[in-house]
């Protein structure tokens, strides 16, 4: 590979036709490694770029032993090789790195705030800085003073030196590689930042668009912060409004009034559910009362639309009532059948005995300890032999 590889010589590049020097597999994953590549391998926060060799998706880039593996979905011969890159996922990475020099960069110069690691995630990227906490009012200025650097559209550049020239550079860094020889490469955003970077970077701060700083959280004493920059920044707007939109069709108001009139409706929801949960303990008493009168040993009842809990009410008030009974009650919920059998105090019936034998008629899981049983089963099917089998049980008790 030539000392300097085409995503360094010319960032904006899309294709490259090379050589594969050599095939291989990885983990069962076929690799190449290539004369000269496009495709940036992961490092110093930035993921790998994507794109085709000669058809073929390249789905990694790697540095392993000294050379750059690039893994394909499938394996290729070698001989001839045609690249071509995914450039909106590159030119996406440019906008994001570039930013973050340019956010790491402000933040030391106006605020003293060392940037300390970096992420470049999927959709979100976030810096750590070494600031215990940063108030609203920071984040303005900081997030402005950005601004006014990708307007002022400041000329980026890269540049290899010895290590004897960057002892006397004034470099912004958080150290080089371990094990690190030879060359150093320098990114320079013209009057605000040199730093040194391997990665891929846009021409000039202009088209970096726009950054917007998301919000921050602590972290090992520091801060971590939240930013997009460049096309995400539309993107993420683009889905806020399209959301906008969607609850404003549903709530009925503007924009300024949605959280508002959500928080209202989420307060008369939270009295509905409460009301609901009276009235289903109102229920469950009475049909308690009226089941616990009745002359039968065993109240075996069906019930629909009730959950777990309502049915372990009914259950609790019954044998509260009628000790000697024994209850085996039902209900369907999401596709599932639930089953809860019981035994009051009087009773003697061996019920996690009993209920292991219900299970299995029903296929169901469940399990309890002491009186009762308790459990999930995919269907309700067996629910009549499963009734006689319980009912022979309390008829021989």
């Amino acid at each position: 590979m030539p000392l300097t590889p085409a995503y360094e010589r010319d960032p904006y590049a899309t294709s490259l036709d090379t050589r594969i020097l050599r095939g291989g597999e990885e983990k069962g994953r076929p690799f190449v490694v290539l004369e000269d590549t496009l495709f940036y391998p992961e490092g110093g926060g930035q993921p790998c770029d994507f794109g085709t060799l000669n058809g073929t998706a390249v789905l990694d880039v790697q540095k392993r032993d000294g050379e750059l593996r690039h893994v394909l979905a499938s394996a290729v011969p070698e001989g001839p090789a045609a690249l071509k890159l995914d450039w909106a996922r590159r030119f996406d990475h440019m906008q994001q790195h570039t930013g973050q020099h340019l956010l790491t960069a402000v933040a030391q110069d106006r605020f003293q705030w060392a940037t300390t690691a970096f992420h470049l995630g999927a959709t979100v990227c976030d810096i750590e800085v070494d600031a215990p906490s940063i108030s609203p009012a920071e984040l303005a200025r900081l997030e402005e003073a950005v601004a006014a650097e990708i307007r002022a559209g400041r000329e980026i550049t890269a540049r290899w030196v010895s290590s004897e020239a960057y002892a006397l550079e004034a470099v912004r860094s958080r150290g080089l590689p371990e094990g690190h020889t030879g060359d150093i490469r320098l990114v320079a955003i013209a009057g605000v930042d040199l730093n040194t970077c391997g990665g891929t970077h846009l021409r000039h701060t202009g088209e970096i668009e726009a950054l917007k700083i998301l919000g921050t959280e602590g972290i090992r004493g520091g801060t971590r912060l939240f930013y997009v920059a460049g096309g995400r920044v539309r993107a993420r707007l683009g889905a806020h409004e399209r959301r906008n939109a969607t609850f404003r069709n549903l709530l009925g108001a503007p924009d300024e009034e949605l959280a508002s009139v959500l928080q209202v409706k989420l307060d008369h929801l939270q009295a509905l559910e409460r009301r609901s949960r009276k009235l289903e303990e109102e229920l469950a008493e009475s049909m308690a009362t009226a089941l616990a009168a009745g002359p039968e040993t065993l109240l075996e009842v069906h019930l629909e639309g009730r959950d777990a809990a309502f049915l372990q009410r009914l259950a609790r008030g019954v044998l509260a009532a009628a000790p000697a009974k024994a209850v085996f009650l039902t209900t369907e919920q999401g596709g599932q059948g639930l089953f809860l059998l019981s035994a009051g105090e009087g009773c003697s019936l061996d019920v996690p005995a009993l209920g292991r034998s219900v299970a299995a008629l029903l296929g169901a899981k469940g399990g309890g300890a002491g009186k009762t049983f308790q459990g999930k089963a995919p269907s309700l099917g067996a629910r009549a032999q499963v009734v006689a089998q319980v009912r022979a049980a309390v008829a021989g008790d």
